[in-house]
């Protein structure tokens, strides 16, 4: 027969007994639920912190002094936000060339151009490099798209090598932005522009186009052209073809621009190592940018571009 509180007389203290076993149990595993907890976010905080901090340059660690080809990637728009701006790849380059197992640099370019300042800033820290090591040449390898900017960079490499379905050149400047003026007229909208200098309101969107701002800013393209043009004549001297449409700002394929003098072969980042510089190891030197350039520039820099691309810029594209 089984037993009865009428019948113990130490069921009380028995159920006292168990619920405060109980009690006990349920403390030690909320405890250890509660370390759990704060160990993982522990280490989702150190994951955080390691990625948006700068814990020095990867490529550093790169320097054991086996002979390879070092690699740059120029990919996207050249600005100075970005993994494309002047800082990162220049940076790239010093650490490639400074490397004693470099036998040769390919910089990888996959661009449609960009800031004519950036794209000159880079195209003269290759030159100086070159004459620092004239005994490590510099290959352009294009891909995708080599354009404006982009050739900016590549026109100082020793060779440039490209797909035959690359698409190469628009050696030309432009500068783009809209005009407003009509449809503040038909939504009945005053334009009202204080300035302090009579030139002050240069190329304004929502006022009429003058006449003279127009001339000033042509005459500012066709500066940066003649600069862009002086850059490509020096990198290219005499394999350039006489063409009057070369620096029109055209593209052409990559069969074509071999046949115009603007790339120098054929040929992949596999090929030109191995072929060319002999040295099959390819090393990556390029800078990437943390997590937290990411997402600053994702919620800053792209918003003041954007406003710039609505307000109109001069670039390499």
């Amino acid at each position: 027969m089984a037993e009865t509180p009428n019948n113990d007389p130490a069921w009380e203290r028995k159920a006292i007994e168990k619920l405060a076993l109980e009690s006990l149990a349920e403390q030690k595993r909320r405890r250890r639920w509660g370390i759990f907890f704060k160990l993982l976010g522990f280490v989702y905080l150190t994951f955080i912190i390691l990625a948006l901090g700068d814990w020095g340059d990867a490529t550093e660690k790169l320097g054991d002094g086996r002979k390879h080809t070092a690699l740059i990637q120029l990919n996207g728009v050249i600005k100075p936000t970005g993994e494309a701006s002047a800082e990162k790849v220049n940076a790239a380059l010093q650490a490639a060339f400074k490397d004693r197992g470099t036998q040769g640099v390919i910089l990888r370019i996959n661009s449609p151009g960009g800031s004519p300042v950036q794209s000159g800033i880079i195209n003269d820290e290759i030159r100086r490099l070159r004459t620092k090591h004239p005994d490590i040449p510099l290959y352009a390898v294009v891909e995708d798209v080599c354009a404006s900017g982009g050739y900016y960079v590549a026109a100082a490499a020793d060779r440039i090598y490209v797909d035959k379905a690359s698409i190469v050149g628009s050696i030309g400047v432009l500068m783009d932005g809209f005009g407003f003026t009509g449809t503040m007229d038909k939504l009945g909208v005053e334009r009202r522009l204080l300035t302090a200098g009579e030139n002050k309101g240069f190329l304004d969107p929502f006022s009429p186009q003058d006449v003279q701002h127009k001339q000033h800013a042509q005459l500012l393209l066709d500066d940066i052209h003649r600069q862009f043009i002086e850059v490509v004549r020096k990198g290219r001297g005499k394999r350039l073809k006489d063409s009057p449409e070369l620096f029109s700002g055209l593209m052409w394929s990559g069969a074509k621009s071999v046949e115009l003098g603007l790339a120098d072969g054929l040929g992949s980042i596999e090929s030109v190592a191995r072929n060319v510089i002999k040295a099959e190891d390819i090393r990556d030197y390029t800078l990437r940018a943390s997590l937290g350039e990411r997402f600053a520039r994702q919620f800053g820099a792209d918003m003041a571009e954007g406003i710039m691309n609505t307000l109109g810029r001069i670039g390499l594209r």
